[in-house]
């Protein structure tokens, strides 16, 4: 987290409520959500109430509150990385939300705005880029470099020495084994098993993963 700032969550879907839950979990103070949809306003999610569209935040100065990127990802991670850029340009900071569940060994270096999830286990030696989620359940060992904007899904296995550029997507309960490169943009089917280096913006799915 960043400091004791109160927390303002925007998005208030499924990963936005799993995501309160382990703020409460921590005591942190939310202000509210944002949600695109106005007549939400008033509404609550998960016992935080609504408080606005994106624009609300405008109420807040940069340094009185942080954000926590509550939209989740089904394929490419586009809309989150939106979201994270338009606050970042106009000098808002995201926490970093870390379940008590999970497992990050002390070196390992995470950037801003990153989630990772229940039950997480992140090992030694890895990098995790800005905005990136690791999800429910998922591993990730020694030395992988996970790039900005990465959603690595419940389930997955990422083995070591694994490079991953920006924006890629690890479907559910994939497994990737060790010293895989997978460049920006790519989609990883649940269940793959990626045994080769994967293209730029390519699709993958299958045992082993082939092109779709």
């Amino acid at each position: 987290m960043i400091g004791n700032r109160p927390v303002i969550i925007i998005g208030g879907g499924g990963h936005a409520r799993v995501l309160i839950a382990t703020l409460k979990a921590f005591w942190r103070e939310i202000i509210g959500i944002l949600h695109p949809d106005e007549t939400m306003i008033g509404q609550t999610i998960a016992g935080i109430t609504v408080i606005g569209n994106d624009d609300k935040v405008s109420d807040y100065a940069p340094d009185e509150v942080v954000l926590i990127n509550g939209l989740g990802s089904v394929s490419l991670p586009e809309k989150r990385k939106d979201i994270y850029m338009k606050f970042k340009k106009n000098g808002y900071s995201f926490a970093s939300v870390i379940h008590p569940s999970a497992i990050v060994v002390d070196d390992v270096k995470i950037g801003e705005g990153v989630q990772i999830m229940a039950g997480a286990i992140l090992q030694s030696g890895c990098l995790i880029g800005d905005n990136a989620i690791i999800n429910t359940g998922a591993i990730v060992d020694h030395d992988c470099k996970i790039g900005a904007h990465v959603h690595i899904a419940p389930g997955s296995v990422i083995s070591g020495g694994v490079e991953i550029g920006e924006m890629v997507h690890i479907g559910t309960g994939a497994k990737v084994i060790q010293g895989i490169n997978i460049h920006s943009c790519a989609v990883i089917g649940a269940g793959a098993v990626v045994v080769r280096n994967v293209s730029a913006a390519t699709k993958v799915a299958g045992n082993p993963a082939k092109e779709i």
